[in-house]
């Protein structure tokens, strides 16, 4: 089984971040982002969608809503906090 088969099987159990993918799969939190923008462009071949949750600012509760990187932001260009949940991947049935 390949690293992108274990991502996508791994979030179609339940949604995760980054670190958690990496954490799963046994890969360094660095590649996940890669592998899951190659998932977001095959997955529907096969039927499946790879959704996003996007990351938002625990201060001021920005939501990084159009952002096209699978990467944790720095920053909130808003508040200039650095308190950021990360975003939650899925995938589903389309």
């Amino acid at each position: 089984m390949t690293v992108r088969d274990k991502l996508s099987e791994a979030l179609q159990r339940v949604p995760m971040t980054t670190l958690q993918l990496s954490g799963e799969v046994g890969i360094p939190q660095g590649e996940v982002g890669k592998h899951l923008e190659h998932l977001a462009r095959s997955l529907p071949h096969r039927g499946l969608a790879l959704e996003v949750e996007p990351a938002r600012c625990l201060k001021c509760e920005f939501i990084f809503g159009d952002r096209a990187r699978f990467k944790r932001p720095s920053r909130c260009p808003e508040c200039r906090s650095e308190r950021i949940q990360p975003a939650r991947f899925s995938v589903h049935e389309t």
